[in-house]
C-alpha cells in the first residue's frame, strides 16, 4: 500500500457536487492499494501512530490519536503511476478495483476500531478533494519502503 499522510487545518471530498466527507484539523490519507497487498491494517496503525502533530514545546510528537483530531481517507490509485521511461503512466502495479475496494475499506475499519474519526470519499468516483495543508507538512508511506 501507499499512502500520501498530509496534517490539515481542513479538507472536503465532493462527488457529483455534494460534500461526501469533510474534516476540520487533522490529516488526509490518499490511499492506493498495490497489487500484491493482502492486508491494510498494519498501514493503519502506521498512520493512525504517526508522530506528526506539535506538543507543547512546537515539535512533531503527537498523533491523530492524541489530538483526537478526525481522518478523511481518499482512495487514490494513482499513487501507483510508474512514469519511468514514459509519459503516460503505467498503472500495472495498482490493484484491481476489487482488491483496491476491500482493502481501502479495510483500512478505513482499521481507522475506526483505533477510535480515529474517519471520514470518506467514494471509491472509484471522480472526487473533488479540497486540502488545506498545515505546516505544510506531507509524508509518504509505502508499505514497500520503495520511497
Amino acid at each position: 500500500m501507499r499512502a500520501v499522510i498530509q496534517r490539515v487545518s481542513r479538507a472536503q471530498v465532493t462527488v457529483e457536487g455534494r460534500v461526501c466527507g469533510e474534516i476540520e484539523a487533522g490529516l488526509v490519507a490518499l490511499v492506493a492499494v498495490g497489487r500484491d497487498d493482502s492486508t491494510a491494517t498494519a498501514m493503519a496503525e502506521k498512520i493512525a501512530n504517526l508522530r506528526i502533530f506539535n506538543d507543547e514545546q512546537g515539535k512533531m510528537n503527537r498523533s491523530v490519536l492524541d489530538t483526537g483530531d478526525a481522518l478523511l481517507a481518499v482512495s487514490q490509485f494513482t499513487l501507483y503511476g510508474d512514469v519511468r521511461g514514459q509519459r503516460r503512466p503505467s498503472f500495472v502495479r495498482a490493484a484491481s478495483a476489487e482488491l483496491g475496494k476491500a482493502l481501502y475499506e479495510e483500512f478505513v475499519k482499521s481507522l475506526r476500531s483505533l477510535g480515529v474519526h474517519v471520514e470518506t470519499g467514494v471509491f472509484q468516483a471522480h472526487m473533488e478533494v479540497e486540502i488545506v495543508n498545515d505546516g505544510p507538512v506531507t509524508i509518504p508511506v509505502d508499505s514497500e519502503k520503495t520511497f
